[in-house]
């Protein structure tokens, strides 16, 4: 497989090709391949270039890493799949969608005249997409990358721009509203890409959500010697209540048409070999933010297992993670 990179510098586009070997899903160099896929870089995340084999390594094993331990996520989606409910002739916006599966699927309820554009802050989710896409036959789907919580002008021109019928959201809010100073910002740039009587559907963490391996890894960093407080904010998510996310919407120009919170008890992924998958994998790749404090990686991960061992394993060997879904549809007031 050949994979280019479009690196946008200024009016000036520049590409670097690097070559995977299809046997072994792993970068090496000669021979080219037969697919070709396009990963778009904003110029102020721009990444160092040429992108080095080891950058590819690392974007390949991320992707790895979170199809072992969260391949879960797009597959409980259908009460929100409802609710968005995509027509033939829709053009949707996905914000943070991942590796694209889903959105994929949305794409299938398109006709050749709707549309459905992914955005994803991460290249290796965005590497994913473009990859699955080529090898579907839809021509109404598309993935850029770009940080949805920081648009510039040429971006906002781009996305945020009224021409979207709707603007669609799954497990990702709560990553992206993470910071406090961007929340308004994100929830202003939904409501901007909107056209008038627009639809903006979403699902995310709710208030509670994963509480269990929340407490435990604040202890786990407090007993490496990391401060309550320091502890917290090294928190990567946030996860709102229904009151928090209905405000939020409201002042920013929405209607909000629904708002509700599930409680969703979620088995997690069988545990491997190289630790990818099951408990350990989920926090090694969810939680990689709060174990950046620990000076011992491995031995916080396994202070969490050990904590949680009892709480979320069933007589069956089965682990499951207290998840709460907040979900919400709100229309972009005329």
């Amino acid at each position: 497989m050949v994979i280019v990179f479009n690196l946008y510098r200024s009016h000036t586009s520049e590409q670097a090709i690097l070559i995977f070997s299809s046997r072994h899903g792993k970068p090496t160099a000669g021979r080219e391949g037969s697919l070709v896929f396009r990963c778009q870089f904003p110029r102020r995340q721009n990444p160092s270039f040429p992108l080095s084999i080891h950058d590819i390594n690392s974007l390949t094993h991320i992707f790895q890493a979170y199809n072992a331990a969260a391949s879960f996520v797009p597959k409980l989606t259908t009460t929100v799949l409802t609710y968005l409910d995509p027509q033939p002739d829709d053009r949707i916006l996905d914000i943070g969608c991942g590796d694209g599966a889903l959105t994929l699927q949305i794409a299938s309820a398109l006709s050749s005249s709707g549309q459905i554009l992914g955005l994803d802050a991460s290249p290796s989710m965005i590497l994913a997409a473009q990859q699955t896409c080529s090898r579907s036959n839809h021509t109404n789907c598309s993935f850029h990358l770009q940080d949805c919580t920081r648009f510039s002008k040429e971006s906002s021109a781009k996305y945020l721009n009224e021409s979207w019928d709707k603007v669609f959201s799954n497990a990702a809010l709560h990553w992206i509203l993470r910071k406090p100073e961007t929340r308004d910002d994100v929830i202003r740039a939904v409501h901007s890409a909107l056209k008038p009587d627009g639809i903006f559907v979403f699902e995310m963490g709710g208030f509670g959500n994963c509480g269990e391996v929340y407490a435990a890894l604040l202890a786990a960093l407090i007993a490496d010697g990391v401060s309550p407080v320091e502890a917290r904010q090294r928190s990567p998510w946030f996860f709102p209540s229904e009151e928090w996310m209905r405000n939020a919407l409201e002042e920013t120009g929405f209607e909000v048409i629904k708002m509700e919170s599930e409680y969703r008890p979620t088995k997690l992924t069988a545990s491997d070999d190289e630790d990818k998958g099951g408990l350990e994998g989920w926090v090694k790749l969810m939680a990689a933010q709060f174990l950046e404090a620990v000076r011992d990686r491995e031995r916080a991960v396994q202070f969490v297992a050990d904590i949680l061992q009892s709480i979320i394993t069933k007589h069956d060997g089965t682990q499951w993670i207290g998840y709460v879904r907040l979900r919400g549809v709100a229309r972009k007031r005329t």
